[in-house]
């Protein structure tokens, strides 16, 4: 991954490690979210979903992961683009942020996990994003995070869990006014209540 970064193919488990297999080595359930959040929201490697984390292994009780999956592949494909900051700091809660490209308006995000207690780390997302809100993609938590005039925000993640922050879209709506006329002149007689056409 330091070395060749750009010839790493990432993963957290595979048709090898599941029960039942030779080299079984499978991660807990709790901490996969995390594992999957690592590998498809950094720069580095090629990463893969593996199957049965995916749609689950029905022959060994275990779950599908769609649902924790999901948002992170959303993350990977619309968020996870541009500079990356580590802020590995400490020994429970790390976290990094993607500064986003203008070839993908919208990108950009500031990730945390944790194998302990919850906890929160100031990190950069850019200057590019300042007065931004940030909310957490994962779900796991409801509150928002706005970014300062220098470009960081406090991110924060609940013991044991995973948050992506990502910028809140904003939507733009088209009004449009129906108006009727006089045939055969300009006299504007009447408006219509506004009428909601386009919400992107």
């Amino acid at each position: 991954m330091k070395d060749q970064p750009t010839l790493a193919v990432t993963f957290v488990d595979n048709h090898d490690t599941e029960p039942g297999q030779a080299l079984q080595s499978w991660v807990d359930p709790w901490f996969k979210p995390l594992a999957y959040a690592f590998i498809l929201t950094r720069q580095e490697g090629y990463p893969c979903v593996f199957y049965g984390d995916y749609y689950g292994i029905p022959q060994y009780n275990i779950p599908s992961l769609k649902s924790k999956i999901d948002p992170l592949l959303i993350a990977r494909r619309d968020y996870a683009y541009g500079t990356q900051h580590d802020y590995l700091d400490h020994s429970d809660i790390i976290g990094w942020t993607r500064e986003g490209v203008t070839e993908k308006p919208g990108s950009g995000l500031a990730a945390l996990i944790t194998d302990g207690p919850g906890g929160s780390k100031w990190m950069y997302v850019g200057k590019q994003h300042a007065g931004k809100v940030f909310y957490d993609l994962t779900g796991n938590r409801s509150d928002t995070v706005t970014i300062n005039s220098d470009g960081w925000g406090e991110f924060k993640v609940n013991g044991g869990s995973v948050s992506v922050w990502v910028p809140r879209k904003t939507t733009v709506s088209t009004i449009a006014w129906s108006i009727t006329t006089r045939p055969w002149t300009d006299e504007f007689v009447r408006w219509t209540e506004p009428r909601l056409v386009a919400w992107p």
